[in-house]
């Protein structure tokens, strides 16, 4: 094992807990993020913490890590009293984690990025490549995570790459792991993976801290659950002893709505037609392959199927961030249940295309849909700067207009924030989510793209937004969803389509299957599903 890993930790005492935060206190200017919480993880356990975005989740854990330094409160690993001054201390103390944004080079190698900062070879010899391929091969072996130690990052599928962000915490001697929104991104297929993986770790003396908003993956996976509310503890639950329902009104504190109620849907004239559409990847090769649906005013089309397999690309083309290499893409307004006439909006790019009427929800908010270090009123205008009310002759901004309309956001679509003047990095990701819907819907558009909306919020965030796409239905507007969560899909959508490969491989009704599903999603047929 590699230097850094023969390190002084606390040892086992009469404990059962691997980890003790007693009365965390921690508070920034205007907000308390921690107000007095304990988290108690026994040894041995999958421990979720769930909550509201915002619930103080990631302070805490923050805090673990040495990131963020407590005003007051105790840390206890194994039973001692420890001072954890950054992520070094957290890492001599066999604390790792896997954040919900990856901390990979995609540049570099497997092996180049689980061994950086600490290179077998030592500060006096060079670093010693099979050494560090030996010992990658050996963990992979024995936790069960096989890969490639010598593929690079960028050639690796979003499963893959959380499996070199684990393996990382283990080359370190990570004995408590903390996995903050694991499956955010993953296929279903992939999640029921890692759980067998986080079950063999705990197996193997191994402590897991699991940060999830998804209800079902915690009572699958854990074995206890602490929930935060508004940086409190609010429940110790017993995962075995509890359900869904529990868990939400604990989180939220009232009763949630667990499934998406709505009326049939009452679809009107072809708002969307897409015909043929071609389009290449950013390495040049096509991606799209004749891609040919209609949405109507009143519906939702879902579009499902396994990352990578185009969707992305589809969002990008329809949107005008991508040029299409073929085929044809029209927007038709719908008035009093009438069509007006058809634009060809195939080439028009992103601001002609928004301008047409259609918004659009990015499936990556902090990269696509935020200027992060921005205020939230100026992020409530992105791509709007020009419109009448926020600028004189589209040269001067009007900054009272756009404070009140921020505000306006703000309140109608319960955007937890102190001042709209506070920069969107402060902000949780749900209620950054919520800012850009809120932002995207109150365009009024006839058209709206919506790509994995719920990625990375909470239960009542979810709620929230699977309202409003339901009311954006319901107003007569036609709604493309795409998600990697069926169930989302399922519940949400009044027709399915079906990508494999660059392609539409079947359009089908709302009450097929899962499994049904699955099988169209890799490239199989279901007669069931036609």
């Amino acid at each position: 094992m590699q230097e850094s890993t023969v390190i002084t930790r606390p040892q086992e005492g009469s404990s059962p807990y691997a980890v003790e935060m007693r009365d965390i206190y921690k508070a920034w200017p205007g907000v308390v993020a921690s107000n007095h919480v304990n988290l108690l993880v026994k040894k041995g356990e999958i421990h979720a913490l769930v909550g509201e975005n915002g619930a103080g989740k990631s302070t805490l854990m923050n805090i673990l890590y040495g990131i963020v330094k407590p005003d007051s409160g105790e840390v206890r690993i194994n039973g001692k009293v420890v001072q954890i001054a950054g992520p070094r201390d957290a890492i001599r103390l066999g604390i790792g984690m896997v954040h919900q944004h990856f901390m990979l080079i995609p540049p570099l190698t497997v092996a180049e990025n689980i061994v950086l900062g600490s290179e077998p070879g030592g500060l006096r010899s060079t670093y010693d490549r099979q050494r560090a391929r030996k010992e990658i091969q050996r963990l992979s072996a024995r936790y069960g995570l096989p890969i490639d130690p010598d593929v690079r990052i960028e050639k690796l599928s979003v499963g893959q790459q959380q499996r070199v962000e684990i393996l990382k915490m283990l080359y370190r001697g990570a004995d408590i792991l903390v996995m903050d929104e694991p499956t955010g991104v993953l296929t279903p297929q992939e999640t029921d993976e890692l759980f067998v993986v986080l079950r063999d770790l705990v197996k193997q003396g191994k402590t897991i801290i699991f940060i999830t908003h998804k209800l079902r993956e915690v009572l699958d996976v854990t074995d206890a659950i602490t929930v935060l509310r508004r940086g409190q503890n609010v429940g110790e639950l017993v995962t075995k002893e509890t359900n869904q329902r529990d868990i939400a009104r604990a989180m939220v504190g009232r009763d949630v709505l667990l499934r998406v109620e709505k009326s049939p849907a009452q679809p009107g004239p072809v708002v969307l037609h897409v015909e043929d559409l071609q389009a290449q990847s950013d390495r040049d090769l096509a991606v799209l392959h004749n891609v040919s649906f209609d949405i109507h005013a009143g519906e939702i089309l879902g579009i499902a199927g396994v990352e990578g397999n185009g969707q992305t690309e589809l969002v990008e083309v329809l949107t005008g961030m991508r040029k299409p290499t073929g085929g044809k893409i029209t927007l038709t307004r719908v008035v009093d249940g009438q069509p007006g006439k058809a634009q060809d909006i195939t080439e028009l790019g992103a601001r002609g295309v928004r301008i047409s009427g259609m918004s659009h929800i990015p499936e990556d908010r902090r990269d696509s849909g935020l200027v992060i270090n921005e205020s939230i009123e100026e992020n409530s205008i992105l791509g709007r700067h020009r419109w009448k009310q926020f600028s004189w002759r589209g040269m001067v901004l009007q900054l009272k207009s756009i404070a009140s309309w921020a505000e306006k956001l703000i309140k109608d679509f319960d955007v937890r924030t102190p001042s709209a003047t506070a920069a969107m990095r402060t902000l949780s990701g749900g209620n950054q989510q919520k800012l850009i819907i809120a932002r995207e819907l109150s365009s009024n558009p006839i058209m709206l793209v919506a790509a994995q909306p719920t990625r990375g919020v909470d239960i009542g965030a979810i709620e929230f937004i699977h309202r409003q796409l339901i009311e954006q239905r319901d107003a007569g507007k036609a709604v493309l969803l795409v998600s990697a969560e069926l169930d989302e899909i399922r519940s949400l959508s009044d027709r399915i389509a079906v990508m494999y490969e660059g392609q539409i491989v079947d359009i089908v009704s709302p009450d097929v299957t899962e499994e049904e599903l699955g099988i169209l999603m890799t490239g199989g047929h279901q007669e069931a599903a036609s």
